[in-house]
């Protein structure tokens, strides 16, 4: 049972009768806090203090106590609950009854000590304590924060329900919501403003538009005319309004609309009250703003009609300063930004689609917001922040940046404890509440101040260029070029004359062909011949086993951008590559794309930069871009490529060399294996070889030396095909080697146009050729290839 515990001493007679009942549960099981604490996976102390009587314990630690002595979970839930609702009657004022409440103030507050005295739970547990559909989990982190209270009845006894409140008394908080309500002219409860730092040195609401219509979604939902408000009709008006104001343009349909308006549950006549919302705001729109169009609906507003749209073309400008090293200019324009809030975002809309919106705008808010708190940090403003950090830890406990932010200038301001105490801080509050241990670049930040580090001083990080400023590099990632790179003349002579024309503008250049036709090396021969062109470096990406988001990280990375900066969102990520490539002259090459979608989030948006782009795709729809199809080499070029990677110059075997570069198609990746198949064989002879790529079943197995090897290439092609064109190509590759449309569509069993449908689609994947005059050439080594699969 280990040493006796210590008195139980607290003015709290809940908190005494919780500890001497946990106590109790202990001795009926006989056992140490060590072995009630393997039991359940926590600590003996955990165990111990929760026992103590010294505090109010947490709900988790009491909860774990319980089950590991095998007591009733309820029994222990309530007697803490009771100690909860002792500790905060002692610290204040008994909590507000239902009775009492006279204004929306005072209704924020009684739900707040509600909370409190629930133990204040996770805003999930709470959603899920409320049930389904009842009080989203953002919900209840507002209403808890005190910014919002329930939007409805409905909404209201959710939120006792997860706080806990028995259901008889439900009634009476309904009636005081319902009280609060008639005071407010039956309008929906308006939020508590966000925080507001201290009176910036600039203007931080860019006014209404003077002419034009103007919506706005970063507050009430609202709208002008000629710097006039227009009225908006009722909340689920202003719902549809919001809707289409923040699909940017984008057609909602009818379904998505109702969807985004009453969620699972519309009203039978969902349709026809979504008709008569949008006649109703068409009537106080410009013509043609509010538009009808394939079953659904859509508002055109001019360019900036919005303050979102204004928020996030401020928040690029600021980004593009940033990268550029203008920190004041980019605070400048985060503070205009940051002022188009208005309280909280959608406010009074109701609706799932406002819920998730109301989450993801306040998010990027904080986002912004930690960003330009990042920049006056920079600027050797610390000792301004530290008030509105302090604020905004409160507000937003949980979030890591923004503490670390604090403890940074904290220290820089002299006061070194407490930025220690700060961590000490967030990492009890991590352990309590979610289990886990602060991040580890918070962890880490922590070390530096215990070791004084000179770096995180403002004058190091100052003279290094700020603590999150791009220190750009000069990049040189093109690999190297082949020794033995011979041929393409015609197409390299091309490529290099449309990339060094990039001082007139941004060139694109895109090489096609199909698989193991020699795309990269052609590629990085071109970039190598123009690199005196771009004086700013290099990048060389491969796309073929990543996504455009780990791309652009990658690019950022290496153009110098912090990795602390770097955006999660794909859209804002390209955003800031765009803007650290802003008056640069860099060539970016793109390797194995797969289509233009996946490149066009990698273009640059200035001229004097350059993109080669490979692909076994034709790039028609990439904008803008100088298409160079690749075909096999010619057999002079073959032969060449062969000999000059053997080592050997045939005399007597001129002709078995010859058989084994037309044997290997031509194709540069099969010639370069078959060469470096021999080199590892001394002791053959080039007619050995050709023996050995005789056999038509085994040719592809023999072509592979180490690492290189055609089949898997030609099968990652075969891999992307659809069942339907799959089918097609092993069905063509029983037939000759050219097949015209007419023999495709006997083959294929079906009409012209199906087959004229299938042998493009097998074009464009790289694994068939227009020959001309509507012929097409299976590829050698391609129709080897599927002559081993079977026919369908």
């Amino acid at each position: 049972m280990g040493r006796k515990e210590r008195p139980i001493a607290s003015s709290n007679r809940a908190l005494v009768r919780l500890a001497r009942w946990l106590r109790d549960q202990r001795s009926n099981t006989g056992c140490s806090y060590v072995e009630l604490a393997a039991r359940v996976g926590l600590h003996a102390t955990t165990l111990q203090r929760a026992a103590s009587g010294q505090s109010v314990p947490s709900e988790s630690s009491v909860r774990a106590y319980a089950i590991a002595c095998g007591a009733p979970v309820d029994t222990a839930m309530d007697l803490w609950r009771q100690a909860r609702r002792g500790r905060l009657r002692s610290a204040g004022p008994a909590p507000a009854s239902p009775q009492d409440i006279d204004g929306v103030e005072m209704l924020r507050a009684a739900l707040r000590e509600l909370y409190e005295l629930a133990g204040r739970p996770s805003v999930r547990v709470m959603e899920r304590r409320a049930g389904a559909g009842r009080l989203p989990h953002s919900t209840a982190h507002r209403i808890v924060l005190g910014r919002t209270v329930p939007r409805d009845a409905h909404q209201l006894t959710g939120f006792l329900t997860a706080c806990l409140i028995a259901s008889s008394e439900h009634a009476a908080w309904v009636a005081a919501w319902e009280r609060v309500r008639g005071e407010q002219h039956a309008k929906v409860l308006s939020p508590l403003p966000l925080h507001r730092p201290a009176a910036p040195a600039v203007p931080v609401r860019p006014s209404v538009p003077a002419s034009g219509l103007y919506a706005a979604a970063l507050g009430p939902v609202r709208l002008w005319r000629d710097g006039g408000l227009l009225p908006t009709g009722s909340p689920q008006q202003r719902a549809l309004l919001a809707v289409l104001v923040l699909r940017e343009g984008r057609t909602a349909t009818a379904a998505e609309i109702v969807d985004a308006l009453w969620g699972e549950d519309p009203p039978s006549q969902a349709l026809a009250a979504v008709r008569t919302y949008a006649s109703r705001l068409r009537k106080v729109m410009d013509p043609g703003t509010l538009v009808s169009e394939s079953g659904g609906y859509a508002v055109r507003l001019p360019d900036q009609g919005c303050d979102v749209a204004v928020a996030a073309h401020l928040a690029r400008q600021a980004e593009q300063l940033r990268v550029q090293g203008d920190l004041q200019r980019a605070r400048t324009f985060l503070r205009h930004a940051l002022g188009l809030w208005e309280g909280e975002p959608l406010a009074g809309v109701p609706g799932p689609f406002a819920e998730t919106q109301r989450v993801r705008l306040e998010e990027w808010r904080l986002q912004l917001l930690e960003s330009r708190v990042d920049m006056d940090l920079a600027c050797g403003l610390h000792a301004d922040v530290v008030p509105e950090l302090t604020s905004l830890v409160s507000e937003y406990p949980l979030r890591e940046r923004l503490r670390e932010l604090l403890m940074l200038a904290l220290y820089r301001a002299g006061r070194q404890a407490e930025a220690l105490a700060v961590y000490a801080d967030v990492h009890r509050l991590l352990a309590d509440e979610l289990g886990v241990s602060p991040r580890e670049g918070l962890a880490r930040l922590q070390q530096r101040i215990l070791q004084a580090d000179p770096e995180l001083s403002f004058g190091a990080a100052a003279s290094s260029g700020g603590t999150q400023t791009a220190a750009f590099v000069r990049p040189a990632q093109l690999p190297a070029a082949l020794p033995d790179f011979v041929g393409r003349s015609g197409v390299l002579a091309e490529l290099t004359g449309v990339l060094s024309s990039a001082g007139d503008g941004l060139q694109v250049a895109a090489v096609c062909g199909p698989v193991g036709v020699g795309k990269t090396a052609l590629a990085v021969q071109a970039g190598h011949a123009v690199a005196q062109f771009f004086p700013d470096g290099h990048l060389f990406v491969d796309l073929q086993r990543t996504t455009p988001e780990a791309a652009l990280a990658a690019a950022l990375r290496a153009l110098g951008v912090a990795e602390t900066i770097v955006p999660a969102a794909l859209e804002e990520r390209s955003a800031l590559y765009r803007s650290a490539l802003h008056g640069r002259r860099i060539l970016v090459v793109l390797d194995h794309a797969k289509d233009a979608g996946q490149v066009q989030w990698l273009l640059p948006a200035a001229q004097g930069c350059a993109v080669l782009v490979t692909s076994r795709t034709r790039m028609i729809d990439l904008p803008g871009a100088h298409l160079v199809e690749l075909d096999e080499m010619s057999p002079a070029e073959a032969l060449h490529l062969f000999t000059r990677i053997a080592g050997r110059q045939p005399t007597d075997d001129l002709g078995p060399a010859r058989y084994v570069t037309a044997a290997c198609g031509f194709l540069p990746l099969a010639v370069r294996a078959a060469a470096c198949r021999l080199l590892a064989h001394r002791t053959w002879t080039v007619s050995d070889l050709a023996d050995r790529l005789a056999d038509e079943e085994r040719r592809l197995d023999e072509l592979q030396a180490g690492s290189m090897s055609v089949k898997p290439v030609i099968e990652s092609s075969y891999c992307q095909l659809n069942a339907e064109q799959a089918a097609a190509l092993r069905m063509l590759s029983t037939a000759d080697a050219l097949v015209s449309l007419q023999q495709a569509a006997r083959t294929l069993d079906c009409g012209m146009g199906d087959a004229e449908r299938l042998t493009e689609a097998l074009v464009d994947s790289g694994l068939l050729t227009p020959a001309g005059g509507g012929i097409y050439q299976i590829p050698l080594l391609v129709r080897l290839y599927a002559r081993t699969l079977p026919c369908p």
